[in-house]
Order: structure tokens, then C-alpha cells, then sequence
């Protein structure tokens, strides 16, 4: 699985940390990480919550990435931004628990992580264990078992939704702030972790348009 981390702005100073976690977790099980940043505070490319769920939209929806973790000072602006595109799924992840049946019952694609509210001792610990939690049975299984053919017809319902809810990505490329999409795109990594995993054409051109090749 290709794993998409993001960092928006007033929490990019944790992201080694982050970024050290989620690897430590996911590597040993043969899963990449892509650390798309920020990297620190002091970054060039400053991303806020809402350039994170244009970046995120990107990622998914173009397969660069299979799954994307992201975050902000509570989880819930990201959460918002990333659910406003269409083809995203991102639930608000506070522990190990909402990890759990976020898999086995939504199912989706993103998770948001509160860095700032709850930070505190055991942070990297309440970190380490979400993650663990994100794999350990394949998703969609349904939680609690009985309720898993509903779940997943619900889901399904769902992915529906929100395909005639929004238009395609690459018309909202378009018409979005060009400056905004330009900023989201823009990381010191974007580039090279991006163009090597893309795997729908159209988002790649529509990229390159933006911020080139």
C-alpha cells in the first residue's frame, strides 16, 4: 500500500515525528510511506487544511496513493476540506478505537488526526497504536460482525453519493484558484513522490498544467 502523509502548517513541526511513527508501524508489513510534508514550520511551501484536501483529492483520485494520513490542530478542518472532493472518504481519527471501525465500517481512504488537542504525554504512543490499529484486519469487515452486510451495502451507497455529488477532479483543477491548487501541489517532494506513482493520465496533465513537469 502507497501511504500518503500531509502536515498542514501550524502542526508541521511535528511531522518527523509523525512521519517516524506511522514507519515504524507500517514498514515491517511492506507498505511505503511518502512524506509529502511540511516538513517544519519553516517550509517555503506553507499548506493549510484546505490546500491538504486538494493535495489529498489529487493523491487519491489519481492512485498515487492508496491511503492518505493528514491532520491539523483539532482533525476536523482537514477532515472537512478532504470530504469536500469527490472520490475522498476521510474520517476523524482521535484513538485506536475510531482507527478500528473506521476501517471495518466506513471503509474509506483518509484519515485525520487531531496534532495539537489531546497532544500531550503518550502522544507518540496514542500515534503508534492508531496505526497499528489501521491494519490489523482487512478493511471493510463490518464491526461488529453481525452488522457487516449492511455496512458495506452502505458504503457502497455512499461511493455512489458522492459520485454524483461532485464533478470530476479535473474540473475542479480548473476552477479552483489556480494560486490555491498551486500552493497545495507545490512541496519540495511533490514532484518526484507524485509523478512516479500517478497512474490516471488526465490528473497528471491537469497537474503538469499547474505546476509543470
Amino acid at each position: 500500500m502507497k501511504i500518503a502523509l500531509i502536515n498542514e502548517n501550524s502542526q508541521a513541526a511535528k511531522n518527523a515525528l509523525i512521519c517516524d511513527t506511522l514507519k515504524k508501524v507500517v514498514e515491517p508489513m511492506g507498505h511505503t510511506v511518502y512524506n509529502y510534508g511540511m516538513y517544519s514550520a519553516e517550509d517555503v511551501n506553507q499548506l493549510t487544511y484546505v490546500q491538504i484536501g486538494i493535495l489529498t483529492a489529487v493523491l487519491i483520485n489519481s492512485k498515487a496513493a492508496d491511503l492518505v494520513i493528514t491532520g491539523c490542530g483539532t482533525g476536523e478542518g482537514a477532515m472537512l476540506a478532504c470530504n469536500a472532493f469527490p472520490g475522498v472518504l476521510c474520517g476523524h481519527v482521535v484513538d485506536p478505537t475510531d482507527a478500528y471501525q473506521f476501517t471495518q465500517v466506513n471503509n474509506g481512504n483518509t484519515i485525520a488526526l487531531p496534532f495539537a488537542k489531546g497532544w500531550g504525554w503518550g502522544c507518540e504512543l496514542n500515534l503508534q497504536y492508531v496505526f497499528e490499529k489501521l491494519f490489523v484486519e482487512e478493511w471493510g469487515g463490518g464491526y461488529p460482525k453481525e452488522r457487516a452486510v449492511p455496512e458495506q451495502r452502505n458504503k457502497k451507497i455512499l461511493d455512489e453519493v458522492k459520485k454524483v455529488t461532485h464533478v470530476d477532479l479535473v474540473t475542479i483543477l480548473k476552477n479552483l484558484d489556480q494560486e490555491l491548487v498551486k500552493g497545495a501541489l507545490s512541496g519540495e517532494k511533490f514532484k518526484e513522490y507524485f509523478y512516479a506513482n500517478c497512474q490516471v493520465p488526465e490528473i497528471a496533465e491537469a497537474v503538469k498544467a499547474i505546476v509543470g513537469e
